[in-house]
C-alpha cells in the first residue's frame, strides 16, 4: 500500500535505494503519444547525483529503460514500464544502521509498521524512489505541451538565504545556470556558499522551492476532496523531506484582511481575469486561469555526519555517526522532482475534467 499515485494517469512504482534498481508502471497514458528515451533522460540527468559539489558523489548514470507500452515511437495505450537500474550501490556504509536508528529518518517507523526494513541506504524510504516519478512526469510534461502549459519551478530561499521575488518567469537556462538552481545569480553565490559550508561541517540545511505553472485554462480540477491545490499538495507532501507547502498567499495571506486579500475582478482582453493572484491560480479547487503558483519546504537532511545519541532496535541508548553518501542540501535536485508531480497532477485533472465536462453534449 502506498506506492500509487494518480486516477486516471496512474503510477506505481517499486524499488530500494540499494536493491536492483527503481521501476515504474504508469498506466491511463494516451496512446499515438510520440515516446522515446530521449524525451525522458534529460528530466533524470537533471535529478541525478553526481551533478556537482552540492551533491551526493553516488555515481549513477541512471539511464531509463522502457521495458513495455511503447510501439515503433508511440504509446499504445496499455501499461508503460520503466526501469533505471541502481550500479554504484554500496549497501556495507550501512551495517551500523541496522541495528541503530537513525535520527528523523523512517528507520524507527517502518520497523515499528513492518516488523522488518531494509537498512541499506533507508530501502523504500530512500529518496532514490523519485527517479520513478521524474520519468513519469515527463511523460506527463510532454502531454502537457500539447497545451502549452509550462512548469517552472526553482529553488527560493535556502536556510536563511531568500531570492528577491521574480516578476518575470525566469528560462530554464537560467535556473541551470547554477548548481543550486536559485536563477538569481547573486543570491545562487551565496546559497552555494552556504552549503558547502555545511558540508564541511559534516552538517546540512534545508529551505523552500517555487514552482509557477502558466498556460492553465479555467475549470481544471474539482470541488471539496479532489480540489487541485489538495492533490499539488499530496504530491509535494509525499516528497521525501518535505515539511510545509502552501499555494497562493499561503501563510503570508493570514497577516491581510479580506478587503486587502480579496482577488478583485476584471474583464481584460475581453476574458474574465484577476487585478492581483493571492489565490494562487485554484479557487474552490478549480483553476481560474492566471498562474498557478505554490511553495514547497524542505527540511535539512537528516544524515550528518556527526556524532549523534540514538537508541538500537533492543531500546538500548547509544550512539551514531552518520555514513554513507548523501546531499547536504536536497533542494537543487528536488527541483525537477516538484516539476514532475506538478505534472501528473495536471494530466490526471485534465483527464478527469474532460471526461466529466467536454465528453458529452446535451
Amino acid at each position: 500500500m502506498g506506492n500509487s499515485f494518480g486516477s486516471l494517469f496512474k503510477i506505481s512504482t517499486w524499488g530500494e535505494s540499494h536493491g536492483g534498481g527503481i521501476g515504474l508502471v504508469l498506466d491511463g497514458c494516451p496512446p499515438r503519444l510520440p515516446l522515446s528515451i530521449d524525451d525522458i533522460q534529460p528530466a533524470l540527468d537533471r535529478r541525478r547525483p553526481g551533478q556537482s559539489k552540492l551533491t551526493t558523489p553516488r555515481n549513477e548514470s541512471d539511464k531509463i529503460e522502457i521495458l513495455s507500452g511503447v510501439f515503433e515511437g508511440k504509446t499504445i495505450g496499455t501499461p508503460i514500464a520503466m526501469l533505471v537500474r541502481n550500479k554504484d550501490a554500496r549497501p556495507q556504509a550501512y551495517d551500523e544502521m541496522k541495528v541503530k536508528f537513525r535520527p528523523s529518518h523512517a528507520d524507527f517507523t517502518y520497523q515499528q509498521k513492518y516488523g522488518i526494513r531494509n537498512h541499506e541506504g533507508g530501502g523504500r524510504s530512500s529518496a532514490r524512489e523519485t527517479i520513478a516519478r521524474v520519468a513519469a512526469g515527463a511523460i506527463a510534461q510532454k502531454i502537457l505541451d500539447q497545451e502549452q502549459i509550462k512548469i517552472t519551478t526553482y529553488v527560493e530561499r535556502i536556510h536563511n538565504i531568500q531570492m528577491p521575488d521574480l516578476k518575470e518567469i525566469p528560462t530554464l537556462d537560467e535556473v541551470e545556470s547554477s548548481p543550486t538552481r536559485c536563477p538569481h545569480q547573486e543570491t545562487a553565490m551565496k546559497m552555494e556558499e552556504c552549503i558547502l559550508e555545511a558540508k564541511k561541517e559534516g552538517d546540512s540545511v534545508g529551505g523552500s522551492i517555487i514552482c509557477r505553472i502558466n498556460g492553465l485554462p479555467a475549470g481544471w480540477g474539482s470541488p471539496v476532496f479532489d480540489r487541485l491545490e489538495a492533490d499539488l499538495g499530496k504530491a509535494m507532501l509525499s516528497l521525501p523531506a518535505t515539511k510545509g507547502f502552501e499555494i497562493g498567499s499561503g501563510f503570508q495571506g493570514t497577516f491581510l484582511k479580506g478587503s486587502e486579500h480579496n482577488d478583485l475582478f476584471e474583464v481584460k482582453d475581453g476574458m474574465v481575469r484577476t487585478k492581483s493572484n493571492r489565490s494562487g491560480g485554484v479557487q474552490g479547487g478549480i483553476t481560474n486561469g492566471e498562474e498557478l503558483y505554490f511553495r514547497v519546504a524542505f527540511k535539512p537532511t537528516a544524515t550528518v555526519l556527526q556524532i549523534q545519541q540514538t537508541v538500537d532496535d533492543k531500546g538500548k541508548e547509544t550512539e551514531l555517526m552518520g555514513r554513507g553518501r548523501h546531499d547536504p542540501c536536497v533542494l537543487p535536485r528536488a527541483v525537477p522532482i516538484v516539476e514532475a508531480m506538478s505534472a501528473l497532477v495536471l494530466v490526471d485533472h485534465r483527464m478527469k475534467h474532460h471526461a466529466q465536462c467536454e465528453s458529452f453534449t446535451f
